[in-house]
């Protein structure tokens, strides 16, 4: 498959697929990339011609086998546990540095991790975690970012490009065991509205919201009772979330950006 058209100078794309002005490949920083919808992410952006920093936050032997099927000269491993408050700061150093740039920011680790309302230590370790993975850890990537880009701001270069992986629970909730993740993942919606609104047009910010997703995450969970009860009958693919990430990262569609892109099989419709 030909590369999309990646994006020219400000408002505008090229035909060079992910070339970037200085005529080298661009490169995206995809996070959780090592399985998932982070997986599915990173060989969509690859086929399209894009550099990838995939990182991971536990499983670097998924990660390698990743990069070692596309090919060591186009993609390479970061290991950051993104709980940690200060691992951004290497992550986004290292992943600078291994091509000189970032082009596109793809902001999709993620966990459903519990925060349990009748358990008081599961309770505050829940928020904790999901405010420092679902919230912080974006918002300071996002922050490093949006600080490099409008400090190269020139009019030949491309606009920067976030896309921040929130969920259907961002519009809806989730339920009383994740009230948490939900609540975290709401206020992704809001980081990237604001970023869009702020920063336009040297950055464009776009967030997907999806549904239930057939990752590996829930491969050993019986869910038959709840897809029979999704409108499409089967989960939604994780290929499916890569394409629309990988469409948006082209910036062939750069006055889409602060919108949500919901992907639920019509599970969830606003």
């Amino acid at each position: 498959m030909a590369p999309i058209g990646a994006v020219g100078t400000r408002g505008s794309t090229d035909t060079d697929g992910a070339r970037g002005t200085a005529g080298g490949r661009r490169v995206a920083l995809v996070t959780g990339g090592s399985r998932g919808i982070g997986a599915a992410t990173v060989r969509a952006l690859h086929r399209d011609g894009f550099d990838t920093v995939v990182h991971c936050g536990h499983d670097e032997r998924a990660a390698n086998a990743l990069v070692a099927e596309l090919g060591s000269e186009r993609a390479t491993v970061i290991v950051a546990d993104l709980t940690d408050p200060d691992a951004y700061q290497r992550l986004w150093r290292e992943a600078v540095g291994w091509r000189g740039r970032i082009d596109v920011l793809v902001n999709n680790a993620g966990a459903w991790i519990g925060s349990p309302l009748e358990n008081p230590a599961g309770w505050m370790s829940g928020w904790e975690v999901n405010i420092a993975l679902h919230l912080l850890a974006p918002a300071n990537l996002c922050r490093e970012a949006v600080l490099f880009w409008t400090d190269e701001c020139r009019p030949d270069r491309p606009p920067g490009i976030v896309i921040n992986l929130a969920s259907r629970s961002s519009h809806r909730g989730d339920d009383a065991d994740h009230l948490a993740y939900g609540a975290t993942k709401g206020g992704i919606l809001a980081l990237t509205k604001g970023i869009a609104r702020a920063y336009a047009p040297d950055v464009l910010a776009y967030a997907i919201a999806p549904g239930w997703v057939a990752t590996d995450l829930v491969a050993d969970t019986d869910l038959t009772d709840i897809v029979a009860g999704l409108p499409m009958r089967e989960m939604t693919p994780a290929k499916d979330v890569a394409e629309v990430i990988a469409f948006l990262a082209s910036g062939r569609s750069p006055h889409t950006t602060g919108a949500t892109i919901d992907i639920t099989g019509a599970d969830y419709v606003r």
